[in-house]
């Protein structure tokens, strides 16, 4: 057995059956054992390392199971880091296969390309070991095939992410000894885990302080995501009439259209999630870090320790009261938290119309789920009219992907999500053109799903790369591009004094015909649905180009206004 034939084994093994990749030097070289195992694994052909990391980041993000990302070691550490990054923040299981790039024993002579650490080198290890959980450094066969093992083992147990497995590409080719001092085993027996037992005492005081709320709330975070508890919290919420928020991470893991949701918190977010956390005198928060960006940057209004009961549950003991003091944290899986939760009695009818009563008042005062008219210069639409479509358009069997920028902004503020989990968005890094590899990758793992990308025309062209590797794969993928010919965000902080945020108005059909699918124009508000029903019919990749009005703003949805005092404890 050879080295790489040893590596795609480990990788079957424990059930990693699908790779994505833009080959190079001792990744080349590793391809022969997956030629031989093609039968059962599927190698995804990217155009770049930055796309290919995206959507093995996705793949983890989706379905739980590491995402493999192939890449040689100067451009996985570089091109192929922004979907590490992402996954390193976001807690999205993945696999990072590299190589030194060293050529048989030239790195310590400063050659090209090497990623060694040696005087004159790059080092792929020091690099990576700032953006994974868990990286090893191979130097023999035994120790690649071990460091698999060990890479696929971090990824997988919580807190999941990211794990890199680089080979000095020399021993990629090399046979395994027989007769090897540190024996290698089966990699099955290293992926055994036992979930955690939650503190029932613990989790008795969670239900004791729910019950004597007045005006409870339970924030929704990547736990609640990743652990696909989205239906258990909507019935349990809605069964006891507590308002539920979410962090960017959890928006969209319950019906948003429902009476007890409020929608996402934060500076860009729903007014009236943060008038509704402000007003909260017990706060359940699940999963979720309770980062600044949710929190309006600490805004001394809304989460209030002392004044409020803040009970906080994760995974991750750090978590919990890491970035405010809590009453209490508690150490479990969200899941499990909200299986205990559903075994108590319902609160009584009273205590629930109240309640209930108090969530709607806050909702209607702050206009949730209203979607302005706006006019705009002819020819061209406003974000709202692309989150009124949407939200007519999206049901049970579609998946929208995410970017960054304006075009994000509106949809996690404006746009209520009705079926759950079906919202993939960008929230480690959140970086521009993130969505296009995003919903490309995300119908190579969903393929019975409905996938639509929404994206700025800024990140699209930073990726549209993907819509080739959809058009070859024959995937049927359709991708909004908000166009507003410029970096709308930054345009928007600029004011007056707007200087490199302007593009020229491209035409992004025939970008899509030339690279293997097709496009449609939208220049009118009322084409928008029209447009996404003819996209999603045509089959392939199919680019829907919006003219967005460059005047439509990210402020005009944002809760920049100052919280108001409405009293504290409600």
């Amino acid at each position: 057995m050879r080295t790489n034939e040893g590596v795609i084994s480990t990788f079957i093994e424990a059930g990693i059956t699908r790779g994505f990749t833009l080959p190079g030097l001792g990744i080349t070289w590793s391809l022969p054992a997956f030629h031989d195992r093609q039968s059962e694994f599927d190698l995804v052909l990217a155009r770049t390392e930055q796309s290919a990391s995206v959507m093995a980041q996705v793949a983890g993000k989706l379905t739980g199971k590491p995402g493999l990302l192939m890449a040689q070691g100067p451009f996985a550490t570089t091109t192929g880091a922004f979907g590490i990054l992402e996954a390193y923040f976001s807690s999205s299981p993945m696999v990072i296969m590299t190589d030194t790039s060293c050529y048989d024993g030239f790195a310590q002579q400063g050659v090209y390309q090497t990623m060694t650490g040696d005087y004159g080198a790059g080092d792929a290890f020091a690099v990576l070991k700032t953006m994974t959980k868990y990286a090893t450094l191979a130097t023999t066969p035994a120790e690649a095939i071990y460091g698999t093992q060990m890479a696929i083992k971090h990824a997988m147990t919580p807190r999941q992410g990211p794990a890199a497995m680089i080979m000095r590409t020399n021993i990629i080719k090399q046979e395994v000894p027989d007769d090897l001092r540190a024996k290698l085993y089966p990699t099955e027996g290293y992926l055994r885990y036992t979930p955690m037992v939650p503190d029932w005492a613990a989790l008795e005081k969670i239900v004791t302080a729910l019950a004597s709320a007045k005006s409870p709330v339970i924030i929704a975070g990547n736990g609640i995501y990743m652990s696909r508890s989205g239906e258990k919290l909507q019935e349990y919420a809605s069964r006891e009439g507590i308002a539920v928020t979410s962090s960017y991470h959890g928006k969209g893991t319950i019906d948003e259209t429902s009476d007890i949701a409020v929608g996402m918190m934060g500076t860009w977010a729903s007014a009236a999630a943060n008038r509704m956390v402000q007003a909260a005198d017990v706060i359940l928060v699940l999963g979720c870090s309770l980062g600044a960006e949710y929190t309006r940057f600490r805004d001394e209004k809304m989460l209030r320790p002392g004044d409020q009961t803040i009970i906080q549950v994760d995974i991750d003991p750090l978590h919990a009261g890491w970035v405010l003091p809590v009453d209490q944290a508690v150490t479990a899986d969200v899941s499990d938290v909200l299986d205990y939760l559903l075994t108590k009695p319902a609160q009584d009818a009273i205590t629930i119309s109240r309640r209930k009563a108090r969530i709607a008042q806050i909702k209607a005062d702050n206009d949730y789920g209203v979607l302005p008219e706006y006019k705009t210069r002819p020819g061209t639409v406003h974000y709202a009219d692309i989150m009124r479509a949407l939200g007519d358009f999206l049901t049970k069997d579609d998946l929208l992907t995410l970017d960054a920028g304006t075009n994000r902004i509106w949809a996690t503020s404006r746009l209520p999500l009705r079926h759950p989990h079906q919202l993939v968005a960008p929230g480690g890094i959140g970086g521009m053109g993130w969505s296009t590899p995003a919903a490309t990758g995300a119908k190579v793992v969903c393929p019975e799903k409905r996938v639509t990308g929404l994206v700025g025309d800024g990140g699209f062209v930073m990726t549209m790369d993907a819509i080739a590797t959809a058009a070859e794969r024959g995937l049927d993928v359709v991708y909004v591009v908000a166009n507003n010919a410029g970096l709308g965000m930054v345009r928007d902080n600029l004011g007056n004094q707007a200087i490199g945020v302007d593009f020229n108005d491209h035409d992004f059909t025939k970008v899509a015909e030339g690279l293997g699918g097709s496009g449609v124009t939208v220049t009118e508000a009322d084409q928008i649905g029209d447009a996404l029903r003819e996209a999603h019919s045509r089959g392939g990749p199919v680019v829907v180009d919006v003219k967005v009005d460059p005047a439509a703003s990210h402020r005009d949805c944002s809760d920049y206004a100052d919280l108001p005092d409405i009293g504290g404890r409600a």
